[in-house]
């Protein structure tokens, strides 16, 4: 099995909202950005949330309206061994120090979890950490195929509450 190592993360000292993944799949690595796989529906998602079409915009350009918002990217998986890009396929996870991290982001409001991988980890990681909101997503992944985009956007309009 290939280790795989994720991304630095993609956020403001002024952030209030975080948005974890797992770690980066496959097309992502391959591209060095986040959610890169043309099936994934997380650009499409928080363009529904900020009311922006996203998914039209420059990669660049779609990390600076992140930060704009005062949202940010990161995954709780630094690196793993892994075959492929499905999370079921993850062994041998090293976990980022989510609460430290976390502690560094006094605007902080809430941390959001893209699908129950993420969850799991990054719940473990926080789970002494006040004052800042937990809140599990439905996966952005196609291969979360059991709910359609509609259903996924009626969880992840959810943040809005939070910017």
């Amino acid at each position: 099995m290939t280790i795989k190592s994720a991304f630095p993360p993609s956020i403001s000292s002024d952030a209030r909202l975080l948005i974890l993944g797992s770690l980066p799949g496959e097309e992502s690595l391959r591209q060095g950005r986040y959610y890169a796989h043309p099936t994934n529906a997380f650009w499409w998602l928080m363009g529904e949330v900020l009311g922006e079409p996203l998914p039209d915009f420059p990669y660049e350009a779609r990390l600076d309206r992140l930060q704009a918002n005062r949202i940010g990217l990161w995954d709780v998986i630094a690196s793993a061994r892994r075959e492929g890009s499905l999370d079921q396929a993850i062994r041998d996870a090293e976990v980022r120090d989510l609460a430290a991290f976390v502690g560094g982001l006094p605007d902080l409001r809430a941390v959001a979890f893209n699908g129950a991988t993420s969850a799991r980890h990054g719940r473990r990681q926080l789970a002494g950490v006040s004052g800042v909101a937990l809140m599990d997503l439905p996966s952005s992944s196609a291969a979360h195929a059991g709910m359609t985009r509609a259903a996924k956007r009626g969880a992840w309009i959810g943040l809005r509450g939070f910017l």
